[in-house]
């Protein structure tokens, strides 16, 4: 038996995010759509189609046209979803920007994506939006014309002035959305998502959790990730779920109490979100028995996290999901009906109308319990990287294999594991890291003549982010230094837990870093073995 396995066949949805969004409007116009808990809004499909039709006509008002790219950069609120509504219904393209992004993330994201219009608040307890964007465009020309802030009056100014638009000519195969995900040469690409995409891969996420109108789904990460915006949102925004926010970004007590004053049937979140309600000191104070199912996906989920969330927070219909950007996003995901090992042990089996096979280093398809290259094919595969078809190629054969980078397992019953990545991508705390995007950013240091970035095994996120750093001759600097160097440059989830300054780094014989052998020794000084599963005596 070859590791090679289609799902089974499910008609697929034709039609574009909008034409899905007016479905589910005419169908159920005063049910509850959207509960953004700590904006104090509340919408019915009627209402929020209103809304959403304000946003249209005000995008049309600033002269943004069919085509054009739009970006928003926002933690979870209410106006991210009426604009990717509103964009999808205007044909525009959105460009999701991460919150975390600051200033020399955010500059090549403008540059490379071409966007005439960007989102965003002016600032939070996390950051100074208005500064960084003042930062990113200092000594540049932009494409970017329109800046709309939404607690400004920028954005009542926009709604205000909004016009009227002919109806666009849109088709299914059309680009709706660009999201980034690190590359290993070290710049983010820009993930070319198309209606067809990502409308098949929620109504297919959806199918597999058996969501009805009747649902209300708590929604806790990001809309800017897959997660938030493919399965969480457009999962809604097709089957009439009610859609959740309990805050502007994670808080593990605002979850809590949106899940029991909602009455939420689903939760969804990544394994460290899970653990930090389980481990809330007031966990035992909030009534979850309304609570159904939900998804898990962004890390490997421990056996025992599994378990509580199906006896303490009532969820006996947890699901895990595997996937990536470039698959709009899953690929594989546990059935419901599963056993809990098998929920656990595996990233369950192919959604309908996917095809997956694991590959050997020449390509060839390997049997059934050797690891490989595990590639997918099908309607979920994006149609390419931005402006990058170097990249394109190197991702999808002639084929149309899309090549995930991950080392996996199939096993007989068609179910699969993941063994690790071929690439060095480190996942902490569900948000994905490329090494080579941090390297090259330290290598900007003045005194940093070489660097190595790689991954540590932590027990609450998973993985954090380890850097090894030779400095210049004559040069000084800390560790501490170089931390302090990257805050507030780069996102904080890749500013190094640990920085090592050496001599010299392991190599090969043909002059190859061994990271392996950094991670071992890492691993030994710091007295990680336990987080890396390894058994001491």
């Amino acid at each position: 038996m070859l590791s090679y396995v289609k799902g089974p066949d499910a008609p697929l949805l034709e039609i574009t995010v909008d034409e899905g969004f007016r479905r589910t409007v005419a169908a159920h116009p005063d049910r509850p759509a959207v509960v953004v808990r700590h904006q104090n809004a509340r919408l019915s499909w009627r209402e929020l189609d209103a809304e959403v039709e304000r946003v249209t006509r005000g995008l049309a008002g600033l002269g943004i046209e069919t085509g054009d790219r739009a970006g928003v950069w926002s933690t979870n609120n209410l106006e991210w979803l009426l604009l990717q509504l509103a964009a999808a219904r205007l044909g525009l393209v959105l460009v999701n920007v991460n919150p975390a992004y600051r200033s020399y993330e955010l500059r090549y994201v403008l540059e490379k994506s071409g966007m005439k219009a960007l989102f965003l608040r002016e600032q939070d307890a996390r950051a100074d939006y208005r500064r960084i964007l003042e930062e990113a465009r200092a000594g540049v020309s932009l494409p970017l014309r329109h800046v709309v802030y939404f607690e400004h009056s920028s954005w009542r100014e926009m709604l205000a002035k909004g016009a009227g638009y002919a109806a666009p000519s849109i088709d299914r195969h059309d680009v709706v959305n660009i999201q980034y995900t690190s590359g290993t040469t070290g710049s983010p690409k820009g993930v070319l998502l198309t209606h067809r995409n990502l409308i098949n891969n929620a109504h297919l996420v959806a199918q597999r959790l058996r969501i009805t109108p009747q649902d209300k789904v708590s929604m806790p990460v990001p809309l800017y990730h897959c997660f938030g915006c493919v399965m969480s949102s457009l999962v809604c925004f097709l089957t009439g779920a009610a859609l959740i926010l309990p805050a502007a970004t994670f808080d593990p007590l605002a979850t809590l109490q949106a899940v029991a004053e909602e009455r939420a049937t689903a939760l969804y979140g990544v394994p460290t979100m899970f653990i930090a309600q389980l481990q809330h000191p007031d966990f035992g104070n909030f009534d979850l028995t309304s609570l159904r199912t939900g998804i898990m996906a962004g890390a490997p989920c421990p056996i025992e996290v599994m378990r509580r969330v199906i006896s303490d927070m009532h969820c006996r219909e947890m699901a895990i999901a595997y996937g990536q950007t470039e698959s709009s996003p899953v690929i594989t995901f546990s059935r419901i009906e599963d056993d809990l090992e098998l929920r656990v042990g595996t990233v369950g089996c192919a959604l309908p109308m996917t095809e997956v096979k694991i590959v050997s280093q020449t390509g060839e398809t390997v049997p059934a319990g050797e690891s490989g290259e595990l590639c997918t094919r099908g309607y979920l595969v994006m149609k390419g990287y931005d402006g990058d078809p170097d990249a394109t190629a190197q991702a999808i054969d002639g084929e149309r294999w899309l090549h995930t980078g991950d080392l996996a397992v199939m096993y007989e019953n068609g179910y699969f594991g993941i063994r690790g990545r071929s690439k060095e991508m480190i996942i902490r705390g569900g948000e994905n890291i490329y090494p080579r995007e941090i390297e090259e950013f330290l290598y900007k240091h003045p005194a940093i003549s070489d660097v190595a970035v790689f991954s540590l095994p932590d027990e609450k996120l998973g993985e954090i982010v380890c850097a090894w750093v030779r400095l210049r001759p004559g040069m000084t600097a800390t560790g501490e230094q170089i931390r302090e160097y990257c805050r507030g440059r780069i996102a904080h989830f890749k500013v190094p837990r640990y920085v090592r300054l050496v001599d010299a780094f392991p190599m090969t014989v043909t002059g190859k870093l061994q990271k392996f052998r950094m991670r071992e020794r890492e691993i030994e000084e710091r007295r990680l073995e336990k987080a890396a599963g390894i058994k001491t005596a």
